[in-house]
């Protein structure tokens, strides 16, 4: 189990075990809390929690304050549902997560069910909000962008180069992957080995095997930091110098820590760093003055819960359905992310994915950084 770093102010405390008496409107924030996701559950969390402490230092939404209580899936569909039925029971109206797509899509039926709005920050697979619902939402952008920006990156500079594409067999993971191999087959390439392993795998030594075989020039990867990381350190172990190239699941300086040394250039697609948008930079200020780094989908957790309060607010009301209605209603909100609005789906009207390298920055620490974009760490 991995602790969760706890940013949010004094406050918070009370918040955690239910909010103080004059709390009425109930949130509920759901991801990855322990296991190998938690440093994703940990951003929800944390953006999630400043941001309704920050509203409610400012009277709340309507004139009445938030309470909030937190579920841990571990990225497991069926703890998820376990959450989504308690949240339900609990009387939450209001939903910030889940991480993962694969929880995502079985938590928003119960959801859905019990008139409970929900907008995850990070569950990218393109059926999330395909499904005809009223009542998902997602800061984030899609696969199906994300993996034409990373096939298209892949035909423009590794043209009759090849190609190896690997995947964690999950929802998220495969769906990237086959949405990177299909931008790729339309610029005329072909991968030389597709190949799918199990989350939570350790010793990757017959995949880098296989790798190292095709003689491939680059490795993409479909899923998280975790098994990436292994699998970088695994192959510059066997003396595969090939770069990986991965999605927005890698998107958290443990990668590095994970994979070491052999993580630099690795290339990675995600959308233009929120903390560099000038929208952000008091939030920014204020994350980075309680000394965590608000990096990843920690801003997207920010901006969901200042979604549900302007949009509230233009409803003037706090019922999920009529604030779901304001929100696909083509309406501009600001937010730390810069200024968001949904189509009838619940997607954004407008997201850039861009590619990042990883590599080392000022302060000699391997991180990401915007490829043709100013620092941000």
């Amino acid at each position: 189990m991995k602790k969760i770093t706890t940013v949010a102010l004094a406050m918070s405390i009370g918040l955690a075990l239910g909010g103080n008496a004059s709390a009425q409107i109930k949130f509920g924030v759901q991801g990855p809390m322990t296991g190998a996701n938690a440093a994703f559950g940990a951003q929800i969390k944390n953006g999630s929690e400043q941001a309704i402490n920050d509203i409610n230092a400012a009277g709340g939404i309507l004139g009445q304050k938030i309470s909030v209580q937190f579920g841990d899936d571990a990225a497991d569909p069926k703890q998820g549902v376990s959450i989504a039925n308690k949240f339900s029971g609990d009387g939450v109206k209001f939903v910030i997560g889940p991480f993962n797509s694969g929880v995502t899509m079985p938590t928003s039926e119960v959801y859905h069910e019990n008139g409970i709005l929900e907008i995850t920050p990070s569950a990218t697979n393109p059926k999330v909000t395909e499904r005809g619902m009223w009542n998902i939402f997602r800061t984030c952008g899609r696969d199906d962008q994300q993996g034409a920006v990373a096939g298209a990156y892949i035909v423009k500079n590794f043209k009759g180069k090849k190609i190896a594409i690997v995947h964690d067999k999950t929802t998220y993971g495969q769906g990237l992957a086959d949405e990177t191999k299909k931008a790729m087959a339309k610029g005329g390439m072909k991968d030389v080995l597709y190949e799918g392993v199990n989350q939570g795998e350790k010793d990757f030594s017959a995949l880098v095997s296989k790798i190292k075989q095709t003689g491939a020039d680059l490795v993409y990867w479909g899923g998280l930091h975790t098994e990436a990381g292994l699998i970088v350190r695994q192959m510059r172990d066997q003396g595969i110098k090939a770069p990986l190239m991965g999605g927005d699941g890698i998107t958290t300086d443990e990668f590095a820590a994970i994979g070491g040394p052999g993580v630099e250039g690795t290339l990675m697609t995600y959308g233009p760093d929120p903390r560099s948008n000038p929208a952000a930079k008091d939030v920014v200020a204020k994350f980075r003055a309680a000394k965590y780094e608000p990096e990843a989908y920690t801003l997207y957790s920010y901006a969901a819960v200042q979604l549900i309060h302007q949009a509230a607010e233009a409803a003037k009301s706090l019922d999920p359905k009529k604030v779901a209605e304001k929100l696909h209603s083509g309406m501009k909100f600001k937010t730390v992310l810069g200024d968001l609005s949904f189509d009838k789906k619940g997607d954004l009207t407008h997201l850039d994915y861009v590619m990042y390298t990883w590599k080392k920055g000022p302060d000699g620490k391997i991180s990401y950084f915007q490829n043709d974009a100013p620092k941000t760490q």
